[in-house]
């Protein structure tokens, strides 16, 4: 398998597309996500990443009345899906990993699971806290914080294990993270998120990916700063075509981000959602287009498992 790192180096200078995918709800059929982001592979996507989900807490009612809080895993298969991924469309995975709902020990076991694979690419991340708790808390045991586990996935890098008795053979991960154009949402600024960022780094982050953004100039000003900051890394950014009018209320609050001014005037002037969709493909061709000019490395897109859209700006752009 091949690093991220290394398509970018490897693609001289040349843009790369990629996508990421979110595994079904348990019970859907894999074959509905593959057949559609198929039509994306004929822009060659050198890898692919697949998101990690944590357990949720439902309420299930016994025969006997009583009503019991039970963890249940909706979208499971992350791993799985990541090799029958890289079999079937010839491409590498990169599974995210998670903080949040898992301990160490069980983190060391799925990065083994991981690693057995032939898998060398990870993106390391905090995750979202529990529905039902507003604020993230690590699960015992586990990690509190995107720069733990970072640190954890170095340490295998060198052979260090949580437990070890014997020597071990050194996993060798190339590790992505989060970066946040318009800040995290924990973060108390923008300093303290720089430099929680930094740290990142230091400990063994060899590439970023960013959250989503709709407006380029927040891009720019994220890259720019991270350089004044030391931060040498590839910085991809992470793209998402707006698809209906609720997106503007839904991503805004789940992402924390801004849609720009003449965006929201567009699509809020349309009737239907086909229309604001048209909207959201015009405008991430013309930001696909200045961000190809400003020599990003990789336009990466959020395609939450549907293929339609991206493929019609990938077409414009590569």
């Amino acid at each position: 398998m091949t690093k991220v790192t290394d398509f970018i180096s490897r693609s001289e200078g040349k843009t790369l597309f990629s996508i990421e995918i979110i595994p079904p709800v348990k019970g859907q059929n894999i074959n509905e996500l593959f057949n559609s982001i198929e039509p994306l592979m004929e822009f060659k996507p050198p890898f692919v990443d697949v998101t990690y989900h944590r357990e949720e807490l439902i309420d299930r009612v016994n025969p006997n009345g009583v009503i019991e809080r039970i963890p249940v895993r909706k979208r499971p298969g992350t791993v799985g899906i990541c090799a029958r991924l890289m079999e079937r469309f010839h491409v590498d995975a990169v599974p995210h990993v998670i903080c949040g709902g898992f301990t160490k020990d069980e983190t060391e076991d799925v990065l083994f699971d991981l690693h057995y694979l032939g898998i060398d690419n990870v993106l390391v991340l905090r995750g979202d806290p529990e529905k039902s708790a507003g604020i993230f808390k690590a699960k015992n045991g586990g990690h509190t914080y995107a720069s733990e586990l970072v640190t954890q996935v170095s340490n295998m890098n060198k052979g260090i294990l949580l437990n070890a008795e014997t020597e071990t053979h050194p996993t060798d991960f190339c590790i992505g993270v989060a970066g946040y154009p318009e800040k995290h949402i924990d973060a108390t600024n923008f300093d303290t998120d720089y430099e929680h960022l930094r740290k990142k780094v230091e400990l063994g982050a060899n590439y970023i990916v960013t959250q989503m953004f709709f407006d380029n100039q927040k891009y720019f000003t994220f890259v720019e700063r991270c350089r004044a900051e030391g931060i040498t890394v590839p910085i991809i950014p992470g793209l998402k075509p707006l698809a209906t009018k609720k997106q503007l209320t839904i991503l805004a609050d789940i992402f924390h981000l801004e849609f720009p001014e003449d965006l929201k005037k567009e699509a809020l002037s349309r009737a239907t959602d086909k229309e604001v969709r048209q909207v959201g493909i015009e405008w991430g061709v013309q930001q696909c287009k200045e961000l190809l000019a400003y020599g990003v490395p990789v336009l990466h897109f959020y395609t939450m498992g549907k293929s339609d859209n991206v493929g019609q700006i990938a077409k414009e752009i590569f």
